[in-house]
């Protein structure tokens, strides 16, 4: 194994986050009929706001309390309760993506694990502990904690200090996003896997070590 550790973003990497899903389980439990349109015109609002939170403009806390606000309006609710019911919903529709298990069963014992995130800590542990992943991971590092989020090298230099200070050369870091996990890990001086299960169009301005599709591609490149 050419890695002592292995670090892996959260969402579309190892779990499935299906947002509208979501939001139509939390709705649906208030009921409301929360449709396609009403998720596009959610998204509208949260997208930039995702963009804004890793570029370091914004709060974790402004991000949750400005991406429901209208909602809360709406439905004569707060908006930390809308948070806390759609991450409540989202751990109750989890699921692994394919090879995640098999993936972590394999790399058990032969190399550290690790995740950063710039998901919520609400929805973090009991995520691991649902889907049987908990014992897993030395470390969960989640940016709401840290007070920065991913590309910013802080939390990578958190995530090793963590870790004890490994060697660069022996850490990769794994996500789905070129921008946050990819652009993040190669800024940081440490290898870097692009999950593209989304067939998305690659970034010239970044090279990702390897690039795979799948976790199953992942685990042929780690044992070859």
């Amino acid at each position: 194994m050419k890695y002592d550790w292995i670090l892996f973003d959260a969402d579309e990497t190892l779990f499935h986050f299906d947002a509208f899903k979501g939001m139509q389980l939390m709705f649906s439990r208030k009921g409301v009929d929360f449709t396609e349109q009403d998720f596009n015109h959610y998204q509208t609002v949260n997208k930039p706001l995702w963009v804004d939170y890793q570029n370091g403009t914004i709060t974790a806390h402004e991000l949750k309390h400005t991406r429901f606000q209208e909602w809360a309006d709406r439905l004569e609710t707060t908006t930390s309760e809308l948070n806390s019911a759609f991450l409540e919903a989202m751990a109750d529709i989890c699921t692994l993506l394919p090879g995640a298990k098999e993936l972590m069963d394999s790399l058990h014992g032969k190399a550290k694990m690790g995740i950063i995130t710039n998901g919520f800590t609400e929805l973090q542990a009991i995520r691991l502990e649902r889907t049987g992943m908990s014992q897993y991971f030395e470390h969960v590092i989640i940016s709401e904690e840290v007070g920065v989020a991913k590309p910013d090298r802080a939390i990578f230099s958190h995530a090793l200090e963590k870790m004890g200070m490994p060697c660069k050369s022996k850490v990769l870091m794994v996500g789905d996003n070129q921008h946050s996990d990819v652009l993040g890990g190669i800024n940081f001086g440490i290898e870097t896997c692009w999950l593209n299960h989304a067939g998305d169009e690659q970034d010239s301005s970044i090279a990702p070590s390897y690039t795979v599709n799948s976790l199953h591609e992942l685990k042929n490149i780690l044992f070859a």
